[in-house]
């Protein structure tokens, strides 16, 4: 079955640029992903405040270092035993510090239990994880959102 879903995401960078990720455990399969926060746009809210809302809850960052900066993303994902598909947009936050603490406040039960741990990553380690990360493209987001960092595209091989 396949679902049009629009939602949001948030790619938040720490004063290393290392990128923040959640490993979720889908509750239907038990299969493991690594993704940037974000989730569902709700009827009648704009895609940004969907992605300062979602990283809020699921992370307790603060939602004002959301830029209304974004990259156009398209998903195919499986979760709860339904595929995704559809364009996200992917925004940017810059965090000061190095590796924020993370307090999740807005989660249901469910979704505390299926959130397993996060990490802040540093681009060299985003290939080695040992689940899936979603968006697979997410260096190449990266570079869209931020030319200049150093995971750009002028420092990988041709």
């Amino acid at each position: 079955m396949e679902t049009l879903r629009p939602a949001a995401r948030v790619i938040c960078l720490d004063a290393a640029d290392r990128v923040l990720l959640l490993r979720w455990r889908d509750p239907f399969d038990g299969s493991w992903l690594w993704e940037p926060p974000g989730g569902g746009i709700e009827p009648g809210e704009t895609p940004l405040a969907a992605a300062r809302r979602e990283l809020a809850e699921e992370t307790g960052l603060d939602p004002a270092a959301v830029l209304d900066r974004w990259v156009p993303v398209d998903r195919d994902v499986r979760w709860r035993g339904r595929r995704y598909t559809g364009t996200e947009r992917f925004y940017l936050a810059r965090f000061a510090g190095e590796r924020p603490s993370l307090l999740r406040t807005g989660l249901l039960p469910d979704e505390q239990v299926s959130l397993d741990t996060h990490a802040w990553l540093a681009h060299t380690d985003l290939t080695a994880l040992p689940d899936p990360v979603e968006p697979p493209q997410l260096l190449t987001v990266l570079d869209a959102l931020v030319p200049d960092g150093p995971w750009g595209a002028r420092d990988r091989p041709a």
